[in-house]
């Protein structure tokens, strides 16, 4: 039985003629949570944007390969919204939109046909709740989402992306834009959110790669270098070029 959830097989992209990633092969399964690393520029946000069609607006941008969600195609006939609230994106710097919490975390349901007020208090204490957010913001929930801090909002797109109920969760360095407490909060959220959801982390510190994940890919030059369990990454590398950069040789 296969349980991958997402399965990249022989992957090529291109913007006009200048190749960003050269066949990358990548699969995760349903709990795991694969960290990417590698230098800037490497290709890993590329990587994670491909997965929910984000450089689908970009018109120099030319995929070949395939992106399997559950075995199907997300380059063929699937329906780029439906692909959306099945893998949620959180960036790099947080995001709210310049609306209530409440309505930051029921923009998604509505947008949907949702209309009714008490599913959607539910839905937004229940994904405030997995964010780690509702004892902090239940008292806020009319407050504009600009007021939180810069944890707090970032655990607010969190709790967003959790609302539309996605499979997979994409994290594009998430932290990196937080203070260490702030950050040592997106942690253990996402060790708690890992029950539930596959996600993939772009992440530049190892540390927090080898804290959080059970999976590290190591990227260079638009290449897929090493994909393995991340004890075994940062232990036992099997490429010279993964043992450098873990050791600090460059990067």
């Amino acid at each position: 039985m296969n349980d991958r959830k997402i399965e990249v097989r022989n992957l090529d992209l291109f913007y006009g003629d200048f190749q960003a990633l050269i066949n990358v092969n990548f699969s995760i399964e349903k709990g795991d949570v694969a960290a990417l690393i590698g230098p800037s520029g490497c290709g890993k946000s590329t990587f994670i944007r491909i997965l929910n069609r984000m450089n689908d607006l970009i018109p120099s941008c030319r995929i070949t390969g395939e992106v399997l969600l559950d075995g199907m195609n997300i380059y063929g006939s699937m329906d780029v919204t439906e692909l959306r609230s099945r893998i949620g994106m959180v960036f790099q710097k947080p995001n709210p939109f310049n609306m209530t919490v409440f309505d930051n975390v029921a923009y998604g349901k509505r947008m949907q046909g949702i209309r009714d007020k008490r599913v959607l208090a539910d839905i937004v204490e229940t994904s405030l709740k997995k964010a780690a957010l509702w004892g902090e913001v239940k008292d806020r929930l009319k407050k504009p989402a600009q007021a939180l801090s810069g944890g707090q909002q970032q655990r607010l797109c969190i709790a967003r992306s959790i609302a539309m109920e996605p499979e997979i969760i994409l994290m594009d360095e998430p932290t990196s834009a937080l203070d260490p407490i702030a950050t040592g909060r997106i942690e253990e959220l996402i060790g708690e959110l890992k029950k539930e959801y596959s996600i993939i982390l772009v992440t530049h510190a190892m540390h927090q790669a080898s804290r959080v994940s059970n999976r590290t890919a190591f990227f260079l030059l638009g290449e897929l270098i090493e994909y393995n369990d991340t004890k075994e990454v940062f232990t036992n590398p099997q490429d010279k070029r993964t043992e450098d950069y873990i050791s600090g040789r460059f990067g």
